[in-house]
């Protein structure tokens, strides 16, 4: 009986389609944070909240994620697990919007941490040309020639002596 190999062609897919799921999910809710709560407090709508969780693949089952290992297993669950509060919270809340405001902050911290895992343990998802995306920040701005040179160490001057 012939092994399976360690990533088979359709586990790359179902991480790379987790993986886009994961960003989606967490750039939506970035980007409109401010607006569905404040849509919230107007309209005591929760439909804004809701919507903007709305995870797109929700048919992936357990043959599907049986493919992955178990390491990988842990960090899906983990992301899927913190989405799942943020839902529970949004649907459940009797919280005033100041206190749902400060509430989504801390849960949108815990959900981009679990993000942050599950990338980690399932690669980032490839591009529309299949080159992987990769996310980064600018830590510190320059161009590469002076961000990279060396720097001389500081010299000291000397005393000067003086003559009493």
């Amino acid at each position: 009986m012939a092994r399976r190999p360690k990533h088979a062609p359709q586990a790359v897919r179902i991480k790379n389609l987790i993986a886009l799921d994961a960003g989606n999910v967490v750039r939506r809710l970035e980007a409109r944070r401010e607006e569905m709560v404040a849509l919230f407090s107007r309209l005591r709508d929760r439909e804004p909240l809701l919507s903007t969780i709305n995870t797109w693949f929700r048919t992936v089952g357990f043959g599907d994620l049986a493919q992955l290992e178990l390491g990988e297993q842990a960090a899906v669950n983990q992301f899927y697990e913190c989405l799942d509060e943020l839902r529970w919270y949004f649907t459940y809340t009797e919280d005033m919007p100041s206190t749902a405001h400060q509430t989504l902050n801390t849960l949108q911290r815990r959900l981009q941490e679990c993000h942050g895992l599950l990338l980690s343990a399932l690669g980032p998802p490839a591009g529309v040309d299949g080159t992987t995306v990769v996310e980064a920040e600018v830590v510190r701005r320059g161009t590469a020639s002076t961000a990279l040179a060396p720097v001389a160490p500081a010299r000291r001057k000397r005393p000067s002596r003086s003559r009493d």
